[in-house]
């Protein structure tokens, strides 16, 4: 992945132009503001966000599990239909 430093008033008047050329190039911005770093946009890919919505509901079925809101082989089965 490509790193490059922008002003954020370049980011401000460009957002759109920048962020399709983050997502296709794979290029992270560093926003400047008189010369100092405040934040960066980095493009996100499918299999981020696939992978995050995977991790927040293995969180959610732990939190489920400890509480034991949990099914029986037979209760799975019987709900499936066999």
């Amino acid at each position: 992945m490509t790193t490059k430093l922008i002003g954020i008033k370049e980011f401000r008047q460009n957002i759109t132009t920048l962020w399709k050329g983050a997502q296709k190039e794979k290029i992270r911005y560093i926003v400047l503001y008189h010369s100092t770093p405040i934040f960066q946009v980095n493009p996100i890919s499918k299999e981020d966000i696939t992978l995050e919505k995977l991790a927040a509901d293995v969180k959610k079925a732990r939190i489920q599990a400890k509480r034991g809101e949990t099914y029986t082989h037979e209760e799975i089965l019987k709900e499936l239909g066999f």
